[in-house]
């Protein structure tokens, strides 16, 4: 019988260990599976499974105990069909097959750059969500209504009992406490751009034929990024999730000039407040480890694929590595096999502190890998990648005070007010009330946002 209690605090000071700059006593193994491969294990109908989230607990916590890791494995899901569904999502729509899909969708038109650039937030609330969202349908404002206040109860229903299930499997195996639903979620304002305001194929017309526009609408949505990803309660262990989605498909020349300042100066500003990023590097980035190089220290960058020795030589004094080991090797090669290719990446990656180690990639369903190699890669991991010089200094340290900025310009739209603004219109409001209306205030933001994300 483990003891969950001590096996988590050993785990804590692991992680805690590699934020804090020091040689931990081993490498700590992050796997996680994604509710579909959850799902699969646990032999449900993958649809069912989305809409009756209490059917996860049992695989979930059967899987817990088959595959070693030191965060909790059962990751849950961003996406889910019930808050989709109330407000008839064109942007993500359920295939037959159970999978949340994202088709090309165009939340906004070149014709709208003026106005975004003049008023981001209301354009988007105005123009880009009646588009990916059919319910949010001006000349039908009470159904608009109703069905916003359904998605919205959908969505904190569903994250709440996701966040219950992974909460009590924490406990109960001495999981590090984090997952997906803590600290911040954002994207960077090229991202938040190209995503699902003009596209993938819109937004690659863009920057060939008004750079200047790209550039001004990074500008304009830089407050409203930069506010999303702003975690709750903010510390040196909380991070902000961004995936980096577009660096991969620009020229280097593009990404310089429209994507890389507003990007460099969000991690700044977040790591001026003491809070680091953790960046998925979506794609082939191996060209830009000098620009991710000048990010803030500690920053947290996930490779999907890359050369481990080049990374590690450029990156692995200043930041912490992860990622890189390839989900491929577990299908289609041996247990020994994968076994000895796991220890030549900790070889490299793990000497001098700052790695973490996990997959290059979440597998999307169970049959992407061989379960059996999945547990030997993480054990190996967990007994072979031991230090002998726990405590030591890791590499560069961080430190908030070298990072001042500006600081971000207020969020200024008629949908949205601080308390100030409220109260000039609401003269007769108790004080008693400030803080209550300020967090309704910032949860409809939050969600909004959200859902262009």
């Amino acid at each position: 019988m483990i003891n969950a209690k001590k096996l988590q605090e050993e785990r804590v000071k692991i992680y805690e260990d590699i934020l804090d700059n020091k040689i931990p006593k081993r490498v700590p193994v992050d796997i996680s599976l994604t509710l579909e491969a959850v799902a699969q294990f646990g032999g449900l109908d993958l649809v069912e499974a989305q809409w009756k989230l209490e059917k996860l607990k049992e695989p979930a916590d059967k899987i817990c105990q088959l595959v070693y890791s030191d965060i909790c494995v059962f990751a849950g899901s961003f996406r889910l069909p019930s808050f989709y569904q109330a407000l008839e999502s064109r942007s993500f729509i359920m295939a037959s097959n159970g999978f949340i899909q994202h088709p090309e969708v165009v939340g906004m038109t070149v014709e709208d750059y003026d106005y975004l650039i003049e008023k981001p937030y209301d354009c988007i609330l105005e123009r880009v969500l009646p588009r990916l969202y059919k319910a949010f349908n001006a000349s039908d404002p009470i159904n608009s209504a109703i069905s916003l206040t359904k998605s919205l109860l959908a969505y904190q229903s569903d994250y709440r009992q996701l966040t219950d299930i992974i909460n009590d499997l924490v406990e109960k195996y001495g999981f590090y406490p984090s997952s997906i639903f803590k600290g911040g979620f954002t994207e960077t304002p090229f991202d938040l751009l190209a995503d699902q305001l003009r596209g993938f194929r819109g937004i690659s017309v863009d920057i060939r034929r008004i750079p200047d526009k790209v550039k001004a609408a990074c500008e304009a949505l830089y407050p409203i990024a930069f506010k999303k990803g702003l975690p709750k309660n903010p510390s040196k262990y909380s991070r902000v999730f961004m995936p980096l989605h577009m660096p991969a498909f620009i020229r280097e020349e593009d990404f310089a000039k429209l994507y890389w300042p507003t990007f460099k100066r969000m991690t700044y500003e977040y790591a001026s407040l003491g809070i680091n990023c953790s960046l998925l590097c979506e794609g082939d980035l191996l060209r830009y480890l000098d620009y991710l190089y000048e990010l803030p220290t500690n920053t947290l960058l996930v490779f999907e694929s890359g050369d481990p020795k080049l990374i590690k030589e450029k990156l692995g004094k200043k930041h912490i590595i992860t990622g890189l080991y390839p989900i491929m090797s577990l299908k289609t090669k041996s247990k020994k096999d994968c076994v000895k290719e796991v220890k030549e990446y900790i070889d490299i990656l793990a000497p001098g502190g700052k790695y973490i180690f996990s997959l290059d990639k979440h597998p999307l369903m169970l049959n992407d890998i061989n379960l059996e190699n999945l547990c030997a890669v993480a054990e190996t991991v967990r007994d072979y990648a031991v230090y002998t010089n726990s405590g030591d200094t890791a590499g560069i340290e961080f430190n908030k005070e070298d990072y001042t900025v500006e600081p971000s310009r207020e969020l200024e739209s008629k949908y949205y007010k601080t308390w100030d603004q409220y109260k000039a219109l609401n003269p007769n409001v108790s004080e008693f009330g400030k803080d209550k209306l300020q967090w309704l205030e910032e949860m409809i933001f939050q969600y909004l946002i959200y859902l262009i994300l």
